[in-house]
């Protein structure tokens, strides 16, 4: 099978086809999401968990090609998409059975490239961790990327208001389509003191890490809670731990890729209750994925280089066929 390798410039190479292990399926994969992580693991930063593909890719669509031992529900042919820990830049990938996804209905093959990663990470961190109730006030940073984009659509439909930074009047328009209520030009205001304006947040979903955590827990109502996802903006920062107890906040940080398979707080937990709370809001066309560009799997650098730019609204997908 073709699959995308190499660090500085990716290019498509020729390496074994994968097998159907025990509770696998292998899926022909028509489409390829493109993430951050993937870029992080170019440079180095974010190595495969022990077991994964070095391949890159977290996200696939695509039709299951083979059936391994032992799994249930799923036959040849069958239309899905699934979360990865690695291996989706690919013609071909081997992945659990519990972290495949049925194409939700009215998505064509190559757009539900664009869920996994995005769905489960919301679901997993607004409703499996933050618990986010209708009525309360979600802070989402990177309103215009990929999980904002979903986040602000999942919160709006489960009757959350939903505030959100981004950049540009374009990216704001964009997150204000989508149902924010609030939308915040990060670059010439303080973000904490929007907020706060509007009663501070209950729920805070943040990729920046270090550089926006003062803030953050500045931006907390009492009983709020802080979810780090991300360290776009560094890995090391102080808490004023006075200001938290305060509040009675917490912080609380969170990965997805390398969870386990199976158990308490696996991917298959995870994608059994996005299946449960996101499939049907997609199925409805409440949520819907938002696509920014689609390259092909050659073109897997000029992707990496889309990701990194800043302009995209929404996701990267890589078209493998």
């Amino acid at each position: 099978m073709r699959a995308v390798t190499g660090t500085e410039e990716l290019s498509v190479s020729d390496l074994p086809d994968p097998v159907a292990g025990p509770g696998e399926v292998v899926i022909d994969v028509v489409a390829a999401g493109v993430n951050r992580a993937d870029i992080l693991q170019r440079s180095g930063h974010y190595p495969p968990p022990p077991g994964a593909s070095d391949v890159y890719g977290l996200e696939v669509s695509g039709t299951i090609a083979e059936v391994g031992e032992g799994v249930q529900g799923w036959s040849v042919g069958d239309e899905v998409c699934a979360l990865l820990a690695g291996g989706g830049y690919a013609e071909k990938v081997a992945v659990p059975a519990v972290q495949v996804l049925p194409v939700p209905a009215g998505i064509d093959l190559v757009t539900a490239a664009a869920l996994p990663e995005v769905a489960c990470t919301v679901v997993s961190n607004l409703l499996l961790t933050a618990h986010l109730r209708p009525g309360e006030l979600l802070l989402v940073h990177g309103g215009s990327s990929g999980i904002g984009t979903h986040a602000i659509q999942v919160a709006h439909a489960l009757g959350a208001r939903v505030a959100t930074t981004a950049r540009t009047p374009e990216k704001r328009a964009r997150a204000e389509s989508l149902g924010a209520d609030v939308t915040i030009d990060y670059t010439t205001e303080d973000f904490a003191d929007v907020v706060k304006r509007h009663g501070g947040a209950d729920v805070i979903l943040d990729i920046m890490g270090a550089k926006y955590l003062a803030q953050n827990v500045s931006a907390l109502r009492s009983g709020g809670r802080l979810v780090v996802i991300g360290l776009q903006g560094g890995t090391k920062a102080e808490i004023n731990l006075g200001a938290l107890l305060a509040k009675r906040a917490s912080v609380h940080g969170t990965t997805l890729r390398s969870r386990p398979v199976d158990g308490p707080g696996s991917k298959a937990e995870v994608v059994a209750a996005t299946l449960e709370h996101t499939w049907p809001l997609i199925a409805a066309g409440t949520v819907v994925p938002v696509v920014d560009a689609v390259f092909p799997l050659a073109d897997a650098t000029a992707a990496h280089d889309r990701v990194t730019g800043g302009d995209a609204i929404g996701k990267v997908l890589l078209q493998v066929r």
